[in-house]
């Protein structure tokens, strides 16, 4: 069985960061790893190469592929920053109606800029995703 790429590694969060090009989402990513650092109680990981996870759980599919992930993370992309959040908790479709500027792809949520969303919202939804996640994969 192949092995996952993204895997929680010792690089440093801080370095990656400062790999950010524009200063607008420089800052914005360090003031969202604060956020869900503090939120979720879990300290910044590296996943990857350009992945920033907080806590982790192990899945197993009835495929019987399985591995590790993040509970939560996110990753400076080109564009946006995409918010790696589950697919399935509770309220999401309310809170993401009121979260802010933003747009979705599956479990993805992609914003601009921080100052574009509801800081108080996006806690609550990585709050959700975290318990959603922690009671599939206990």
């Amino acid at each position: 069985m192949a092995q996952n790429k993204t895997t929680e590694n010792n690089l440093s969060v801080t370095d990656f960061l400062n790999t950010v090009t524009d200063e607008t989402k420089r800052k914005d990513c360090f003031n969202l790893t604060d956020i869900i650092a503090e939120t979720t109680g879990f300290k910044a990981k590296m996943w990857g190469t350009a992945i920033v996870g907080f806590g982790s759980y192990h899945y197993k599919y009835e495929s019987g592929r399985e591995g590790d992930a993040p509970l939560v993370g996110f990753s400076p992309r080109k564009d946006a920053i995409a918010l790696y959040l589950s697919s399935q908790f509770n309220n999401r479709e309310e809170l993401l109606a009121k979260l802010g500027k933003h747009k979705t792809a599956k479990a993805c949520v992609y914003v601009k800029k921080m100052s574009d969303i509801d800081v108080e919202v996006l806690k609550e939804m990585v709050t959700s995703s975290v318990a959603w996640i922690s009671s599939l994969y206990p």
